[in-house]
């Protein structure tokens, strides 16, 4: 009975931790003096919603203005 109890918490854990949740990237971009911020929601795991979010960092340049954006995950 010790193993069973054993092995079903060890099923539910690594469910728990491979579980996919709704993730939010907050993104800005600025150009010029000027902020636009925008926000987008995956429904995935922490590690590929990371990397999907920092997918959306950029910068360029044209005609002398720069514009960044830069997102973070909530």
């Amino acid at each position: 009975m010790k193993k069973l109890l054993l092995i079903g918490g060890a099923v539910l854990t690594l469910a728990a931790v491979g579980c996919k949740k709704d993730y939010t990237c907050e993104c800005t971009a600025t150009s010029a003096g000027i902020s636009v911020s925008a926000s987008y929601t995956t429904k995935d795991t922490k590690k590929n919603a990371e990397t999907w979010c920092e997918g959306y960092n950029a910068s360029s340049s044209a005609g002398g203005i720069t514009t960044t954006t830069t997102c973070t995950l909530k």
